[in-house]
């Protein structure tokens, strides 16, 4: 058996004044079509989490964001078609107005309050989300 490769996906968790969180809706992508889930991306070659989270921020959703609006908020390891790790950081300051920048992979922006999960969403961005509002930083998640 060979060595273990992982596939890295970096989430953007904004969270504005009015203590609501943004979730998109996504279309088109042949993955969860018309399941909400966070701006996120994949990481690339000899890209930090932080940067992915900047770059993936700025081509979805046309904000820019400082490193230190950052704040590391869960790290998951799931099962999917490959092994993954997803890193969720939470912002909640940026320059710009957040708005869709990839209609044709997103059908929607919504926010809702923090203490909802709008439905349907990814079922491991849901999980994720309740591992952070508990305290939690570190989670496994398998699918049955």
């Amino acid at each position: 058996m060979g060595r273990l490769q992982s596939v890295v996906d970096v989430h953007v968790v904004f969270q504005n004044s009015d203590g609501e969180r943004l979730f998109i809706k996504r279309a088109n992508t042949g993955y969860k079509d018309g399941y909400y889930s966070l701006v996120a991306g994949h990481l690339e070659a000899g890209e930090s989490i932080v940067e992915c989270a900047i770059r993936e921020a700025y081509e979805e959703a046309g904000v820019e964001i400082e490193e230190s609006e950052l704040v590391l908020r869960h790290v998951m390891r799931r099962d999917a078609e490959q092994n993954r790790v997803s890193f969720f950081l939470e912002c909640c300051k940026w320059k710009g107005t957040l708005k869709n920048m990839e209609p044709e992979k997103c059908s929607e922006f919504l926010w809702v309050q923090r203490s909802e999960i709008p439905q349907p969403t990814v079922e491991y961005v849901a999980y994720a989300i309740g591992q952070m509002d508990s305290g939690k930083v570190l989670s496994d998640f398998k699918i049955v």
